[in-house]
């Protein structure tokens, strides 16, 4: 079993940044991919990013150039920087997790931008 614990979401003004963090109890060195998902009222869920095994990233269109997923093996801990952020930034994000054979979802923190 293992865990993910996100944190650093929060309220923020239009243009502002937030870093988020996502944990693992695991070591995140031999990941498939960990990603962030969000879920914002009256959406379906969106892949926002993804960072694979060989460190390649991708990014939804709306984030693209505006946030950036990196991870800290030594931590095992994934972080999305989001900068420049919009209203239509809001919403809970919650990191995802694949190891070989293996799924795990964290809980979710929540982005609420102001406008």
């Amino acid at each position: 079993q293992v865990q993910l614990v996100e944190s650093g979401g929060g309220l923020v003004q239009t243009g502002g940044s937030l870093r988020l963090s996502c944990a693992a109890s695991r070591s995140i060195f031999n990941i498939i991919f960990m990603g962030w998902y969000r879920q914002a009222p009256g959406k379906q869920r969106e892949l926002v990013a993804t960072i694979f095994e060989g460190a390649s990233t991708n990014y939804a269109a709306s984030v693209k150039g505006r946030f950036t997923i990196s991870r800290d093996n030594a931590k095992n801990t994934v972080y999305l920087q989001m900068n420049n952020l919009k209203p239509d930034d809001t919403g809970v994000y919650i990191c995802n997790a694949r190891w070989t054979g293996e799924d795990y979802w964290g809980q979710g923190t929540q982005v609420t931008v102001s406008s």
